[in-house]
């Protein structure tokens, strides 16, 4: 299949032709994208991307890959066996965690700086991602370290008191949800929300709703095989 080909069934078609601005607001991670190619996506960002990048010189096409590739594929059933479930974990969702936390704290940083006389501003987001990101990346590596390996290798193990303790850290990371949501009206950004800001709630929710499906998975469905 042609990078052409996978780029239009990704993203609907059209992807060169819409502004940098749509594009930001609406792939989560686009921004950063972007940012690497030198794009203005915020007072830029009614330009299109074949235009913008025509302009600097690059390949429209491969930056619409870049941006493809952002989004993952279609959910399909989770696997049987623990360490293909385990697999799977540490692709979809700690890999994506590590890749999407580092630029919603540049643009939570960017945001609460340029907008902070604003009544909406989400003041304190930037610290409280920090502190997400943060502890998401200890949680991680203790699975991925210790607990995992061992389901991995023995798949009859009974693991209850290393999963409870995983189980209370995602109590934490589930008040650490309910905080951003209090910081940000509920994850809705304001009607005169710049590029910047849209961008950053629309990668917000996404958090938001892989860490939850994240947690329902190793809670309700990896975790009793060990118990």
């Amino acid at each position: 299949m042609s990078t052409v080909t996978t780029l239009e069934a990704a993203l609907d078609d059209g992807a060169a032709d819409r502004t940098l601005g749509e594009l930001a607001r609406d792939i989560p991670g686009a921004t950063a994208v972007f940012l690497r190619h030198r794009l203005d996506f915020c007072c830029g960002g009614s330009a299109t991307l074949r235009d913008a990048a025509q302009a600097r010189g690059l390949d429209a096409g491969a930056v619409c890959a870049e941006l493809a590739a952002l989004r993952p594929p279609p959910e399909a059933p989770l696997p049987e066996q623990p360490a293909d479930l385990v697999q799977l974990i540490v692709t979809r969702f700690h890999d994506v965690h590590r890749r999407e936390l580092p630029e919603l704290v540049r643009l939570a940083d960017k945001v609460e700086r340029v907008h902070r006389g604003h009544p909406e501003v989400p003041a304190g987001l930037a610290e409280h991602l920090r502190g997400m990101q943060q502890e998401l990346l200890e949680h991680m590596e203790k699975e991925e370290s210790i607990l995992f390996p061992m389901m991995a290798r023995s798949p009859q193990m009974q693991l209850r008191p290393p999963i409870q303790r995983m189980r209370e850290e995602h109590v934490d990371h589930g008040e650490a949800l309910q905080r951003l949501e209090a910081l940000t009206h509920e994850l809705h950004e304001p009607a005169d929300a710049c590029n910047t800001w849209a961008s950053l709630y629309v990668g917000l929710r996404k958090l938001h709703d892989d860490l939850m499906q994240h947690i329902h998975i190793e809670n309700n469905v990896l975790f009793p095989r060990f118990e």
